[in-house]
Protein backbone atom coordinates (compact mmCIF):
# COMPACT_ATOMS: atom_id res chain seq x y z
CA UNK A 1 0.00 0.00 0.00
CA UNK A 2 1.54 3.57 -0.97
CA UNK A 3 1.77 6.10 1.42
CA UNK A 4 -1.26 7.96 0.08
CA UNK A 5 -3.39 5.29 -0.08
CA UNK A 6 -2.49 4.68 3.49
CA UNK A 7 -3.37 8.08 4.81
CA UNK A 8 -6.67 8.47 2.77
CA UNK A 9 -7.76 5.10 4.69
CA UNK A 10 -6.00 6.50 8.27
CA UNK A 11 -8.29 9.71 7.87
CA UNK A 12 -10.86 7.81 6.44
CA UNK A 13 -10.96 6.14 9.54
CA UNK A 14 -9.99 8.72 11.63
CA UNK A 15 -13.13 10.28 10.50
CA UNK A 16 -15.67 7.54 11.28
CA UNK A 17 -14.12 6.96 14.83
CA UNK A 18 -14.64 10.47 15.75
CA UNK A 19 -18.17 10.88 14.72
CA UNK A 20 -18.80 7.61 15.52
CA UNK A 21 -17.96 8.45 19.07
CA UNK A 22 -20.17 11.98 18.77
CA UNK A 23 -23.23 10.13 17.87
CA UNK A 24 -22.73 7.99 20.74
CA UNK A 25 -22.11 11.18 23.29
CA UNK A 26 -25.16 12.83 21.71
CA UNK A 27 -27.44 9.31 22.00
CA UNK A 28 -26.24 7.58 25.30
CA UNK A 29 -24.21 10.50 27.00
CA UNK A 30 -21.04 8.54 27.05
CA UNK A 31 -18.73 5.92 24.64
CA UNK A 32 -16.17 3.81 24.89
CA UNK A 33 -12.53 3.70 23.29
CA UNK A 34 -13.37 0.57 21.29
CA UNK A 35 -16.66 2.44 19.72
CA UNK A 36 -13.77 4.43 17.96
CA UNK A 37 -12.24 1.52 16.06
CA UNK A 38 -15.73 -0.03 15.41
CA UNK A 39 -16.95 3.47 14.09
CA UNK A 40 -13.35 3.93 11.95
CA UNK A 41 -13.78 0.34 10.81
CA UNK A 42 -17.65 0.70 9.74
CA UNK A 43 -16.74 4.36 7.73
CA UNK A 44 -14.11 2.43 5.88
CA UNK A 45 -16.13 -0.61 5.21
CA UNK A 46 -19.27 1.85 4.05
CA UNK A 47 -16.66 3.45 1.59
CA UNK A 48 -15.97 0.98 -0.14
CA UNK A 49 -19.08 -0.48 -0.81
CA UNK A 50 -19.33 2.01 -4.02
CA UNK A 51 -15.96 0.81 -4.94
CA UNK A 52 -16.61 -2.35 -5.62
CA UNK A 53 -20.30 -2.03 -6.37
CA UNK A 54 -21.29 0.43 -9.97
CA UNK A 55 -22.20 3.86 -9.26
CA UNK A 56 -25.40 2.60 -10.88
CA UNK A 57 -26.46 0.56 -7.50
CA UNK A 58 -29.38 2.51 -5.68
CA UNK A 59 -28.40 4.28 -2.98
CA UNK A 60 -31.01 2.21 -0.77
CA UNK A 61 -29.77 -0.94 -1.70
CA UNK A 62 -25.77 0.68 -0.27
CA UNK A 63 -27.50 1.85 2.66
CA UNK A 64 -29.11 -1.94 3.25
CA UNK A 65 -25.66 -3.37 2.09
CA UNK A 66 -24.19 -0.68 4.99
CA UNK A 67 -26.35 -1.71 7.75
CA UNK A 68 -25.57 -5.45 7.39
CA UNK A 69 -21.84 -4.35 7.03
CA UNK A 70 -22.35 -2.74 10.37
CA UNK A 71 -24.24 -4.97 12.09
CA UNK A 72 -21.87 -8.02 11.70
CA UNK A 73 -19.44 -5.75 12.80
CA UNK A 74 -21.27 -4.36 15.66
CA UNK A 75 -21.73 -8.28 16.60
CA UNK A 76 -17.86 -9.25 16.06
CA UNK A 77 -16.90 -6.25 18.38
CA UNK A 78 -19.91 -7.21 20.84
CA UNK A 79 -18.58 -11.07 20.90
CA UNK A 80 -15.18 -9.69 21.80
CA UNK A 81 -15.46 -6.75 24.11
CA UNK A 82 -18.73 -7.12 25.82
CA UNK A 83 -18.64 -11.26 25.82
CA UNK A 84 -15.35 -12.44 25.75
CA UNK A 85 -13.65 -9.09 27.44
CA UNK A 86 -16.89 -8.77 30.08
CA UNK A 87 -16.45 -4.81 29.22
CA UNK A 88 -20.09 -4.15 28.85
CA UNK A 89 -19.85 -1.57 26.84
CA UNK A 90 -23.48 -1.97 25.35
CA UNK A 91 -26.50 -4.51 26.50
CA UNK A 92 -29.27 -5.40 24.32
CA UNK A 93 -30.48 -8.19 25.71
CA UNK A 94 -33.87 -6.78 26.76
CA UNK A 95 -34.22 -6.11 22.62
CA UNK A 96 -36.57 -7.94 20.67
CA UNK A 97 -34.86 -10.34 18.31
CA UNK A 98 -31.64 -9.29 19.71
CA UNK A 99 -29.11 -11.99 19.09
CA UNK A 100 -26.75 -12.57 22.50
CA UNK A 101 -27.58 -9.05 23.32
CA UNK A 102 -24.99 -7.88 20.80
CA UNK A 103 -27.60 -6.85 18.47
CA UNK A 104 -30.94 -5.97 17.52
CA UNK A 105 -33.41 -5.39 14.86
CA UNK A 106 -34.06 -1.94 16.30
CA UNK A 107 -30.47 -1.29 15.78
CA UNK A 108 -30.47 -2.13 12.49
CA UNK A 109 -32.92 0.37 11.21
CA UNK A 110 -31.07 3.01 12.75
CA UNK A 111 -27.82 1.31 11.05
CA UNK A 112 -29.58 2.19 7.88
CA UNK A 113 -29.72 5.83 8.21
CA UNK A 114 -26.36 6.21 9.74
CA UNK A 115 -25.22 3.88 6.67
CA UNK A 116 -26.93 6.61 4.33
CA UNK A 117 -25.59 9.14 5.59
CA UNK A 118 -21.87 7.50 6.03
CA UNK A 119 -21.61 6.28 2.49
CA UNK A 120 -22.63 10.23 1.12
CA UNK A 121 -19.91 11.48 3.61
CA UNK A 122 -17.87 9.24 1.92
CA UNK A 123 -18.28 9.63 -1.46
CA UNK A 124 -18.15 13.62 -0.39
CA UNK A 125 -15.08 13.31 1.08
CA UNK A 126 -13.00 10.96 -1.37
CA UNK A 127 -13.94 13.75 -4.11
CA UNK A 128 -13.29 16.88 -2.59
CA UNK A 129 -10.18 15.43 -0.44
CA UNK A 130 -8.93 12.67 -2.42
CA UNK A 131 -9.49 13.48 -6.35
CA UNK A 132 -12.23 10.99 -6.79
CA UNK A 133 -15.06 10.49 -8.65
CA UNK A 134 -17.82 12.96 -8.03
CA UNK A 135 -20.59 11.54 -6.38
CA UNK A 136 -23.43 10.87 -8.45
CA UNK A 137 -26.51 8.50 -7.20
CA UNK A 138 -28.97 6.12 -8.30
CA UNK A 139 -31.71 6.26 -5.82
CA UNK A 140 -34.14 3.56 -7.02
Amino acid sequence: MNHRLFNKYITLFDIGGLLYIMLEWTWRGWSHWTMFILGGGCFVALGLINEVLPWSTPLWMQALIGAGIITVLEFATGCIVNLWLGWHVWDYSNMPGNIMGQVCPQFFAVWLFVSLAGIVLDDWLRYRWFDEEQPHYKLI
